[in-house]
């Protein structure tokens, strides 16, 4: 389900700008899940997009004013009714972690695959979306097998005290029990 170039067969792809090579010798090993919804709290629209895509109009929303020019992205994000879109390659370094560590291993971006889910950290995330997620996960553990359950994790864990997505509603271990399930 993913091919040589890196692409998810099952996405949408949507183009970023906004990554770059991992460097030499990294092995992808982490899956970081996020959320995002923009303006926050609202789903749907094609902010996300224009978003991770360098494209966001600060005059839409005065909370774009203040994130237009950030140049961030994710490798994936999938929308509340399950759709993913693919932003960058899994073979690629997508810039959603930031300052970041993972068991003493700093910087993230370096080796991890970013995952987000549209939604806010206070609204249950749907079915749909658990679904795309667990086969998802399940093909990047096909193509990256150093990505183990213990090796999944949220944004809130690597960058703690700055960030809390996906926040407390993730419903973990219905996620883990459905990776388990497929496996």
């Amino acid at each position: 389900m993913i091919d040589d170039n890196g692409w998810y067969c099952a996405a949408r792809h949507v183009p970023s700008p906004f990554f770059d090579q991992r460097p030499p010798g990294q092995d992808v090993s982490l899956l970081v899940v996020h959320n995002i919804s923009l303006p926050p709290g609202q789903f749907g629209g094609p902010y996300i997009e224009q978003f991770f895509t360098g494209r966001l109009n600060p005059d839409t929303h005065p909370f774009f004013a203040v994130i237009h020019k950030m140049g961030v992205s994710a490798h994936c994000l999938i929308r509340r009714d399950g759709e993913v879109v693919q932003f960058v390659s899994f073979a690629e370094r997508a810039w959603h972690a930031g300052h970041s560590s993972f068991a003493g291993r700093d910087k993230c971006n370096d080796y991890s695959i970013g995952i987000e889910l549209e939604g806010s950290d206070y609204v249950v995330y749907s079915d749909a979306q658990y679904a795309a997620l667990t086969a998802l996960t399940r093909s990047i553990q096909s193509r990256y097998p150093k990505i183990t359950i213990p090796r999944i994790t949220g944004h809130q864990y690597i960058a703690p005290l700055r960030k809390t997505d996906p926040g407390l509603v993730f419903d973990w271990a219905k996620y883990r029990r459905a990776l388990l399930a497929a496996g």
